[in-house]
């Protein structure tokens, strides 16, 4: 090989060495870049995701003490209406024990203050509208 030859050689191969010196950076910082971007729209749903799920949770907390607030006044009323047929009861007593007609016997009692009906009529047609 002639000594042209072989400079020719080594300039090429520095020339190519020299152009990846230079490409490879360039590349690998596209390819970061192109990551970078994607990474950030990862991130963009995540947090999307995470806003969307905080919304949801506190929808359901939401009804969760809707529910709780409704069966605190059902108890409420339940405990009224039993204290209203207590009441109820109490006023059927005194008027059995005011009554002159009445025999005064509380186990033959034509009110059963338990279910608020008239013992005499088993089937609440009293309830309904209707006379027996």
């Amino acid at each position: 090989m002639s000594t042209g030859a072989i400079i020719a050689i080594v300039v090429a191969a520095v020339i190519v060495l020299v152009l990846l010196a230079v490409v490879l950076p360039r590349a690998n910082q596209r390819r970061d870049d192109r990551l970078r971007e994607k990474a950030g729209e990862e991130r963009y749903q995540a947090r999307d995701r995470e806003l969307s799920a905080e919304r949801a949770q506190a929808a359901a907390d939401e009804k969760a003490a809707k529910a709780r607030q409704q069966a605190a006044q059902a108890e409420q009323s339940a405990r009224e209406a039993s204290h209203q047929r207590d009441l109820a009861g109490e006023h059927h007593e005194r008027a059995r024990d005011l009554d002159p007609d009445s025999d005064g016997d509380a186990d033959n009692s034509d009110y059963d203050s338990r279910n608020g009906q008239d013992s005499r009529d088993p089937e609440g047609a009293r309830d309904a509208g209707q006379t027996s």
